[in-house]
């Protein structure tokens, strides 16, 4: 997946924030694919990654949040978490399609399909420079922040 270009979709964020990757073409994107909102996990990486906001923005790069949540319940995340960055709404899983982050999952015995926590590095021609799945949340963003600051 790393160096494939892009193909361009769009999604509503908040902020009013209407989100096509080719919009950015000559700016580095991160976009980070999270399983729900206010979930112990996602609060934790959203918080870390709003920490390093200012750093992203200093290596030249615009970061933002992905789940299948709706843009309601992003908005009061974001302002729960004071999140300096917008998080983009996708439930009908366009964007999870495009980066195959949709896979089952057990949650409590069943089998369920959900968003497995992954991160994009996306450089100023669109294409994946790096791809993280499978997450862990403790010192993700730093791995993530110092990739782009080598860019």
């Amino acid at each position: 997946m790393e160096n494939q270009l892009v193909p361009d979709f769009e999604l509503p964020g908040t902020g009013e924030v209407l989100f096509r990757p080719a919009d950015y073409q000559g700016r580095c994107v991160v976009l980070y694919f999270y399983p729900k909102d206010n979930t112990p996990g996602c609060t934790t990486e959203g918080q870390d990654f709003a920490a390093n906001h200012a750093a992203f923005q200093a290596a030249g790069c615009e970061l933002f949040g992905i789940s299948r949540d709706s843009l309601t319940s992003h908005e009061g995340f974001k302002a729960k978490l004071n999140l300096p960055f917008e998080l983009l709404s996708d439930p009908d899983e366009k964007a999870c399609e495009v980066f195959g982050v949709i896979k089952m999952k057990n949650m409590y015995g069943k089998k369920v399909r959900g968003i497995e926590r992954s991160t994009f590095v996306l450089d100023r021609e669109g294409r994946i420079a790096k791809a993280w799945r499978s997450v862990k949340v403790p010192n993700h963003v730093q791995d993530v922040l110092a990739f782009v600051q080598s860019l």
